[in-house]
């Protein structure tokens, strides 16, 4: 497979993920929380914090985090009973790189 093949396979599947507006939000979300200059590792957004600002279920908020896991956006960070959202950095240069192309 070509890194190009690689490239659109990696993106068509970023682009799924990100077409559902929950999951959309979520991603925002995460950048946000990022970029609020919180330093690493309680730079996660929290996914009580991400229940209470879209106004969702735990269960689907779960499913749409995993699904932009899956897509590899976001990676999470278990903490006892907490559960957070990191941005993948990588996965965000790129999609940054894209754009800006």
């Amino acid at each position: 497979m070509s890194e190009t093949e690689f490239d659109i396979k990696t993106f068509s599947r970023v682009f799924k993920a990100l077409s559902n507006p929950n999951r959309l939000q979520i991603y925002l979300e995460v950048v946000a929380h990022r970029d609020s200059g919180i330093e690493a590792p309680e730079a996660g957004c929290g996914i009580a914090d991400l229940i209470i600002k879209l106004s969702v279920g735990a269960p689907t908020i779960s499913h749409h985090v995993k699904e932009l896991v899956d897509a590899g956006l976001v990676t999470v960070e278990k903490k006892g009973k907490f559960v957070s959202c990191h941005l993948n950095e990588v996965m965000h240069e790129k999609l940054c790189l894209f754009f800006n192309k």
